[in-house]
């Protein structure tokens, strides 16, 4: 059941009714409720009128897997909230709100010559999402940038978060029962000499990017995280790879010949067919080495 609105009229400009979701996997079910607010404000507001309801909050749909049936609860796209501010001063803090777009805050930094986030390249993600989930990968994590994060509780309260009391580990944070608002990130400005060199750094990661991921098919990044198998921390691509998973089917959805660990859409795909897909993938790895993945793609419910 749709919540409810708190008042006529009030929220007309920013919510939509039975409204789709974008993913980067380009497929699921719709939204009861979707509200994009323009502000802080109005976010503020949205989260105070439907307290008590299921609230649900949109980056960029880089890593959400929507199942077919839609969700209930009001889902908040944050796309408006996307300012940059770039500081100031050879160690300039950047604020970015939570709505900006990661690879693009990653390429106009490289642009500017500040370094401290092109190791991120490639990872598709709104700087909100990348922070909750500390996104990263083979050249290192989202957090080791973080200066400090401002939130909002779901009841409304604002909260400056210092990165020391913000609890990053590996795919972690300790954010998931907040909104981000904006995030401030501790970079270093590169003497113009040295900017040559950032902008190849930049090539690099993205060149080991696209020759090892299949960047221009339909999927969420790694479905998996990665486990912890004989002692240590591995690689949950290796796993499925050496499971024999790569090239499965279910209807629509394939386990990429590419990357183990990306999960692609094919057309007439469902998103049944690739939480189908991933129980197998599961359970494949599981028996071959008695290990349990956990999912790194958020799985969003009815009701869940």
């Amino acid at each position: 059941m749709a919540p409810s609105l708190p008042s006529a009229g009030v929220f007309d400009e920013v919510i939509q009714h039975d409204a789709p979701i974008p993913t980067w996997f380009g497929l699921g079910g719709r939204a009861d409720v979707l509200a994009r607010p323009r502000t802080e404000e109005e976010l503020r507001d949205l989260l105070v009128a439907f307290a008590g309801q299921r609230v649900r909050i949109l980056g960029d749909g880089a890593n959400l897997l929507v199942d077919d049936e839609g969700v209930d609860g009001l889902v908040i796209s944050l796309q408006h909230l996307d300012k940059v501010d770039w500081g100031a001063g050879e160690r300039p803090i950047v604020m970015a709100q939570a709505g900006a777009k990661l690879p693009q805050l990653i390429t106009e930094a490289v642009r500017r010559g500040v370094a401290g986030l092109e190791g991120l390249a490639g990872i598709p993600a709104s700087v909100g999402g990348a922070v909750v989930m500390n996104a990263g990968g083979r050249f290192g994590e989202i957090g080791a940038a973080i200066d400090r994060v401002r939130v909002l509780t779901m009841t409304g309260q604002e909260l400056s978060i210092p990165h020391d009391e913000i609890g990053f580990s590996y795919r972690h944070s300790g954010l998931n029962h907040c909104v981000i608002l904006s995030v401030y990130f501790a970079l270093h400005r590169v003497p113009e000499a040295q900017q040559p060199a950032l902008r190849e750094r930049l090539k690099e990661v993205m060149a080991y990017k696209k020759t090892s991921q299949p960047m221009a098919e339909n999927s969420a990044g790694c479905c998996f995280k990665n486990a912890w198998h004989e002692g240590k921390l591995t690689s949950a691509g290796m796993l499925i790879d050496q499971a024999g998973c790569k090239g499965m089917t279910v209807g629509g959805a394939e386990v990429s010949t590419v990357h183990g660990n990306f999960l692609v859409t094919r057309p007439g795909c469902n998103a049944r067919d690739v939480i189908e897909l991933m129980e197998r993938v599961r359970d494949r790895v599981k028996q071959k080495f008695g290990v349990h993945l956990q999912n790194e793609v958020v799985i969003w419910r009815r009701g869940g």
